[in-house]
């Protein structure tokens, strides 16, 4: 399973791609959304975007989790932010949401375990 990670700042990308590393996933990455779309183009065996939703850029990452859904609708969503919650219509049907900080074994479980409909969005 291919992960796409998107989060603008360097160390905490570099972070999250050593723990989806070390749980045996296989991660690409972009420092942002515009640099997502563009790998999304070329990378197509990617079945997870992980981002966050708090980027600088021409959109952010639920912006992106929309485009995502429509360009790449098979692609799992799972939204990240330091906010305690978002307006559930920020984010496209069937997009999960976790605050942080995110427990490791808590993303690591919502990359490799699809949640159930009750839990999304």
């Amino acid at each position: 399973m291919e992960v796409l990670v998107v989060e603008d700042e360097p160390l905490i990308r570099l972070g999250l791609i050593s723990l989806l590393e070390d749980a045996g996933l296989a991660v690409v990455d972009a420092p942002n959304a515009d640099g997502a779309v563009r790998v999304l183009e070329t990378h197509l065996d990617i079945a997870v975007l992980v981002t966050d939703v708090d980027m600088p850029g021409s959109m952010d990452g639920a912006q992106l989790a929309h485009v995502v859904r429509q360009r790449w609708p098979n692609i799992r969503i799972i939204a990240v932010s330091g906010k305690v919650g978002i307006d559930r219509d920020a984010l496209p049907e069937g997009a999960r949401f976790l605050s942080k900080p995110v427990r490791d074994e808590v993303l690591i479980a919502a990359i490799t375990h699809p949640a159930p409909p009750g839990a999304m969005r």
